[in-house]
């Protein structure tokens, strides 16, 4: 039997989605159809449908590289990247119990900022 799974955007995500919702929504009414916002959060739905259907969808990343932020800030033990359109990132960590799976979306960013939080250019 498999566990139901749960997506919760959290904080920086959260804001980021909500934002580019209303960006997306403006665009539409001026008829607008194909921008990158667009085309980044279409992006991010198939991937949190993707996520949804299977938790471990995304490139697991090693435990040594997982950023202290968010070790300290949301005790994230594992963490996943799912690659976004236009070089974005979607990351996230997965919690579970006997009764469901519950994946928390920590951060949706640009490469640079990726690169960034990662130490992989210092900018």
């Amino acid at each position: 039997m498999n566990k139901p799974v749960r997506l919760i955007l959290l904080d920086e995500a959260d804001s980021a989605y909500r934002n580019l919702n209303l960006t997306v929504g403006k665009q539409l009414k001026e008829g607008k159809e194909n921008t990158e916002e667009v085309q980044l959060l279409r992006s991010i739905k198939q991937k949190l449908d993707f996520i949804k259907a299977n938790p471990f969808y995304g490139a697991n990343i090693p435990k040594a590289l997982i950023p202290q932020e968010y070790v300290l800030r949301y005790g994230a033990k594992n963490l996943w990247r799912a690659e976004l359109t236009n070089y974005w990132r979607m990351l996230y960590t997965i919690k579970g119990d006997q009764i469901e799976v519950i994946c928390f979306v920590l951060d949706i960013i640009n490469h640079r900022d990726y690169d960034k939080k990662f130490g992989y250019r210092k900018r």
